[in-house]
């Protein structure tokens, strides 16, 4: 199953990073939250992702160019016409495809015009900029097993997001609105599972995942909540930015399963 992630837009609200860079290439612990979320559903068994990118999609390109080098112990032999030889393989079991999908296609659009790459399949989806302690090979259990087109994981944090109103034992959901201050409902976390049917639902460049689509989901009852109790957190701000760092300082970071 492949994974998509969303890596295309501004990140005007950590400018501070995002003018030099993407947003899921700025760096917590030394490696971008991109790389820290692909090793998440990596540490799954997920190792075969499709990057929408978009702005300065060139530096998300140049980063895994240099990936294998950058992490490898390496003789560079001027004497002998420049032979290299690489000491060790650190690379990861990863299959990675980048697709500039537009400077300012909206989140739908970005889905739409990888859709080539997908197939005929179910995959998986989320933000280039939120890591999780979400178990993946659980939810896509819980997907395969109601049928409908797409799960969506819900946190309870209290965040500014689209709110999800659920139904409690059929766990369909029944609407996705605006979070008002005082709302203590679940919101969106961000990592979905999707039947290529979810295409159907997406129009062009315009398009907005967030909007039109999910509403018509959740009027045609095919969207259903995978209800995540454990950590989440989105990197939007320098504070947030901050905070995921003092996490791996302490070695307290709940979403490097990896090193468990």
């Amino acid at each position: 199953m492949k994974v998509v992630l969303l890596a295309g837009g501004y990140g005007t609200r950590i400018s501070e990073e995002s003018q030099f860079k993407p947003k899921p290439m700025v760096e917590i612990g030394g490696k971008p939250i991109l790389w820290h979320i692909m090793k998440e559903y990596s540490y799954y068994g997920f190792n075969e992702f499709i990057i929408c990118a978009g702005y300065k999609q060139h530096v998300i390109k140049e980063w895994f160019a240099d990936y294998y080098l950058h992490n490898s112990d390496i003789t560079f032999d001027f004497s002998n016409g420049g032979a290299m030889e690489v000491h060790n393989n650190v690379a990861e079991p990863w299959k990675v495809t980048i697709v500039d999908t537009g400077l300012n296609t909206m989140t739908g659009g970005r889905i739409k015009r990888v859709q080539k790459y997908i197939g005929d399949e179910d995959f998986l989806l989320t933000y280039g900029d939120g890591v999780t302690d979400l178990d993946i090979a659980k939810t896509v259990e819980f997907h395969k097993s109601h049928g409908k087109i797409a799960t969506m994981t819900a946190v309870h944090v209290e965040q500014r997001f689209g709110v999800l109103d659920i139904d409690k034992e059929s766990l369909d959901v029944t609407a996705f609105r605006e979070k008002s201050l005082a709302d203590g409902s679940r919101i969106n976390a961000g990592y979905m599972v999707l039947r290529p049917e979810i295409f159907d639902y997406l129009e062009g460049d315009e398009t907005i995942f967030e909007q039109e689509p999910l509403r018509r989901l959740v009027a045609d009852g095919e969207l259903k909540a995978y209800k995540h109790n454990g950590f989440w957190q989105c990197m939007d701000t320098k504070r947030e930015k901050e905070q995921l760092e003092n996490m791996i300082a302490r070695g307290t970071a709940p979403w490097m399963v990896w090193e468990k």
